[in-house]
């Protein structure tokens, strides 16, 4: 009886967890099923059943939308994302790799330093770093969006990669610098390699913020042929006045790249996360 009572019970709490687990993903999947359909109405259609199927699919306004300016806020977002990604991901486990492998003066007060940079916010921020970009010449400039990118990005890679590099088995460094390497060797060639998943995940990470960061690309860029995706729409909007139909392309459009991007990394994304989050 106590076997049959503890079995009702676990199934009745696994249904539950299936319920919650379902009900999350229909509030992910629906706004993006209900943006697609109505990508591909008209307004008048939008304004009479916006929640229906299109009767007539006008594919003509993802045309549109890429003609209206989508391309260049793509190439942009692609150029800053690319960027940030490779350059915030390689000083951090950099930073990570030496903080957790060598013994020097003042490595924990570095570490704590860096990590505060988890503390301050982009509001905050925001006003110091005009100042200094106007005064180093590179205000609405593409490196004035990466540089802060790339300054934020640092503080939790480099958080989330420690535990990892600490915990990396040192007789494999040892027997790599027996064999002739250097330090930055043994990190390259070495410790690289086999981190992939804790880098995707940075990467990942990194990527999603860059891509859809709003605050620094709206005050630090004025000129339109530097917009990202995020302020490119929001021009969109007010070019197109109220076609719905090509805004809302374009916002398909912008979510395909970190879809890809993610469903080829999911793999290594969640590895890395396990690997993060329990070594150290």
């Amino acid at each position: 009886m106590n076997i049959n009572k503890e079995a009702v019970k676990f199934n009745i709490i696994k249904t539950i967890i299936y319920i919650v687990f379902f009900i999350m993903v229909i509030g992910v999947v629906y706004p993006l099923i209900w943006t697609f359909l109505n990508s591909l109405k008209g307004n008048q259609e939008f304004y009479i059943n916006n929640f229906g199927f299109p009767k007539n699919p006008l594919w003509s306004n993802y045309v549109i939308a890429w003609q209206r300016g989508i391309g260049i806020y793509y190439f942009n977002s692609f150029i800053v994302t690319l960027i940030t990604v490779v350059v915030s991901t390689f000083m951090a486990a950099i930073a990570a790799y030496g903080l957790s492998r060598f013994d020097f003066k003042w490595r924990n007060q570095i570490f704590y330093f860096i990590i505060g940079g988890l503390l301050i916010s982009q509001q905050v921020a925001t006003i110091a770093l005009y100042e200094m970009l106007k005064a180093i010449n590179i205000y609405d400039t593409y490196f004035a969006m990466i540089l802060p990118y790339i300054a934020f990005r640092i503080p939790f890679s480099v958080f989330f990669m420690y535990p990892y590099f600490a915990s990396f088995p040192k007789e494999i460094e040892e027997a790599a610098i027996i064999d002739g390497c250097s330090s930055f060797g043994v990190f390259m060639k070495v410790v690289l390699p086999v981190s992939k998943p804790i880098l995707a995940s940075c990467g990942i990470m990194a990527a999603m913020f860059s891509w859809n960061e709003f605050i620094f690309a709206l005050i630090f860029i004025e000129s339109e042929s530097l917009y990202t995706i995020p302020i490119g729409l929001m021009a969109f909007r007010d070019a197109l006045s109220t076609s719905w139909g090509p805004l809302l392309a374009g916002i398909i459009l912008a979510t395909i790249p970190m879809i890809i991007f993610f469903i080829f990394l999911q793999k290594y994304f969640v590895t890395g996360l396990t690997a993060g989050g329990t070594k150290g």
